[in-house]
């Protein structure tokens, strides 16, 4: 079987407009061969735009894009060298599978092209399924259909806009497992557009956290849920406190009536907000920690592996914050009263 072979790609800052919108504004990115990257950002945000710009399907008002080598900015499509995957699947209603697979290969003879669609199939555990057509297919039997016919030229690059939306949870997250497998296997360079965090979480090497067109934050999964770099990033990706501070006299953080201990002292007449993700705060710890508060018990909510806490602290009436620990932690919790430690090492700044 061809194999795709592995390209870094360079975006060097991109501008792109639609009238006195600017979806896009300056956004670099560089990208390892055999990296998955997903750019991850709301609705209207710039991601799929940026996507559009590398397929050359839209064109960019300024910047450059290179492809391994080749500088592609200016090219046509069907000249850049990539696979797509589109939110809908696109496949032609009227085709059988391994028409649809093959439907990229034209110019080959009927054997080379007969053989390459089996590959295919194969790779995407769908051999038996050639004489089908897309409407006796599931919805993930219809997206493995769509990525082998991607996958087909053996391409340099893949690109996947939002490949899972149109698939229900459960079947979203077995696709996510195999589509990254098969991407590992494959060693294809991947950039996929997602606004579903679990998904990026799951498959990236590398995620690109995408505002208002410009890039808040390019770093691996780990980085950007534990040291968001933003407070749009740390509101984006996951659950988190939120508490509003001025500096203290002795350089920490002083709210409302709570003195807090940082884990470095601040400079100057530093104000801002601290954030803390859920899982970090510590609940009726079982020894005496920094930063710990009488605080009340409003809603215990079930989710299963994990419960989460909505509670408010004594000092700071009216103003909830949120805790997360494992179920097998609640049975300790009695009563309303209950006492709550964030540790310095939890706290993060936003000046």
């Amino acid at each position: 079987m061809a194999m795709p072979h592995s390209v870094n790609m360079q975006v060097r800052n991109i501008h792109k407009g639609f009238g006195a919108f600017k979806a896009l504004d300056g956004v670099s990115l560089d990208i390892v061969a055999g990296e998955l990257v997903c750019l991850l950002g709301p609705s209207g945000c710039g991601k799929t735009t940026l996507l559009r710009c590398i397929a050359g399907l839209e064109r960019q008002d300024s910047g450059s894009i290179v492809i391994g080598s080749r500088d592609v900015s200016e090219l046509p499509p069907q000249a850049r060298d990539y696979g797509i995957l589109f939110q809908s699947y696109a496949l032609f209603p009227n085709l059988t599978v391994e028409q649809n697979i093959g439907y990229g290969l034209n110019g080959n003879s009927r054997a080379t092209i007969k053989a390459r669609v089996s590959e295919m199939l194969e790779l995407v555990g769908l051999l038996g399924s050639e004489k089908k057509y897309p409407g006796q297919l599931s919805g993930g039997q219809q997206q493995r259909v769509a990525l082998a016919r991607a996958l087909a030229p053996a391409p340099s690059l893949l690109l996947l806009d939002e490949p899972m939306s149109a698939l229900d949870a459960r079947v979203r997250e077995h696709l996510c497992g195999e589509l990254r497998e098969l991407q590992k296997r494959l060693g294809i360079t991947t950039l996929m557009v997602t606004h579903n965090q679990d998904e990026a979480m799951l498959m990236a090497d590398r995620i690109a956290v995408i505002n208002h067109g410009r890039v808040e934050q390019y770093a691996s999964p780990q980085d950007i849920y534990r040291h968001p770099a933003t407070p749009f990033v740390a509101e984006f990706v996951g659950q988190g406190n939120w508490l509003p501070f001025e500096r203290s006299l002795d350089g920490h953080a002083q709210v409302g009536e709570l003195h807090l201990r940082l884990p470095t002292r601040l400079p100057g007449d530093a104000r801002g907000r601290l954030f803390c993700r859920p899982e970090s705060v510590v609940i009726n710890p079982p020894v005496h920690e920094d930063n710990l508060f009488a605080a009340q018990m409003r809603e215990v909510t079930f989710l299963g592996n994990r419960c989460r806490l909505r509670f408010e602290l004594d000092a700071l009436p009216g103003h909830s914050l949120l805790a997360e620990l494992e179920p097998e932690a609640m049975p300790r919790l009695s009563g309303a009263d209950i006492w709550v430690a964030l540790p310095p090492r939890s706290l993060q700044v936003f000046a």
